[in-house]
């Protein structure tokens, strides 16, 4: 039966979600939770066509209106049943979608919609690494550990024990495919044959290595270089180091292997702060060197520079020091850095300190300072004096 969940709440986005976001969450789902990356978990296989569901009702822009006006029922009745995928195979809901796999590596064997043939290609993986913020300024080389799955050496991917062979699927006769009723018989569709999933054979004596699987997890370590600008969030793709094709597509692994993304995610810094290509930083100034100006040392991510505040300088004034940013991913170019001043007030002062600043303030004539003037101007007028 289809789902009764909430379908924003099943791919985990908002109801303002767009189409990219929409697609982008059905997409990491699809590779999460396939039959393929969990054998003989149910509640996976359940989850995978869960998200299914969900996408195709909000991917459409008229199921997606009927949906947010009328809930489930919106999308059941009228004409506007969306697809039962709690009876569909998993490989037959990847095919639905081929479009939206095509070019990132995830549609299993590489199929194409609308009759093209393609390549048999591997599912992608995810991995993340964290950086610090000065390795996003020079760039810097990560070591990504990882699982995946590869071609069984024992069976050599048939899944079959070795000196055995695979017998011809009974259901389909050993084409893969069987046709299938939808909307209550209104029309035929060909989908991967559910005993074989699509392969044409059946394995009866299964390889001890891989359980009949034809494939097994291993571990993979390798180096990836993080360019120098990179920002949070962004992925670097490391071709081939993803999965082989699906057994039943090329048991030997025949084909193209998908990619490795490696999510890159920067650790907040302690004492800058980033934006886009620019950082931003405050820097404590005292009371004496705001007030008559003074040469300072400014933090940077490549050591201390000297930056010289003027006389006067007030509380939250910002400086443009160029070139002291982070570089562009693509041009390489440096942002710059905001220097933003925070004026300290002294909180125990020598009784020295006290009695000149006690001369200085008899000296003062609030009627010469801008600021001040204008203040207690308004506080005459609003008291009528």
């Amino acid at each position: 039966m289809p789902t009764t969940r909430d379908y924003y709440e099943i791919l985990g986005v908002a109801k303002s979600a767009d189409s990219e976001e929409i697609k982008r969450s059905y997409r990491r789902l699809a590779m999460k939770y396939h039959p393929d990356r969990n054998p003989g978990d149910a509640e996976a296989e359940a989850k995978f066509k869960e998200a299914a569901e969900a996408y195709e009702v909000l991917s459409d822009p008229t199921k997606k209106q009927r949906y947010d006006q009328f809930g489930h029922e919106g999308v059941r009745g009228g004409g506007a049943a969306a697809h039962d995928f709690s009876r569909m195979n998993p490989d037959d809901i990847f095919s639905m979608f081929s479009d939206l796999f095509e070019g990132f590596g995830g549609m299993p064997g590489g199929r194409g919609g609308r009759g093209r043939q393609q390549v048999a290609r591997g599912y992608d993986l995810e991995t993340d690494v964290h950086i610090s913020l000065e390795e996003v300024l020079t760039g810097c080389d990560r070591d990504v550990e990882f699982d995946r799955l590869d071609v069984c050496e024992k069976c050599t991917g048939s899944g079959a024990k070795p000196g055995s062979k695979p017998i011809k699927c009974s259901t389909c006769g050993g084409q893969g495919r069987v046709q299938q009723s939808g909307l209550g018989g209104m029309f035929r569709m060909v989908v991967a044959c559910p005993d074989c999933r699509g392969s044409g054979q059946i394995i009866k004596d299964h390889c001890d290595a891989c359980r009949g699987r034809g494939r097994v997890p291993k571990k993979r370590k390798l180096s990836v270089k993080i360019p120098a600008g990179i920002q949070d969030g962004q992925a670097i793709r490391v071709q081939g180091e993803g999965e082989p094709p699906p057994p039943e597509m090329s048991p030997k692994g025949d084909g193209l292997r998908g990619d490795l993304h490696v999510g890159v995610r920067v650790k907040k810094h302690e004492v800058f702060q980033r934006e886009g290509d620019h950082l931003v930083v405050e820097v404590p100034v005292s009371f004496t060197q705001a007030t008559l100006g003074a040469e300072i040392d400014i933090p940077t991510l490549e050591g201390r520079k000297k930056l010289t505040v003027p006389r006067g300088t007030q509380h939250g004034h910002l400086f443009r020091m160029a070139g002291a940013g982070l570089p562009n991913l693509r041009s390489g170019r440096k942002g710059d850095m905001a220097v933003i001043t925070k004026i300290e007030v002294p909180k125990k002062l020598t009784s020295k300190q006290e009695e000149l600043l006690r001369e200085f303030a008899k000296t003062e004539d609030e009627k010469l300072l801008p600021e001040s003037a204008s203040f207690f101007k308004k506080v005459k007028g609003w008291l009528g004096e």
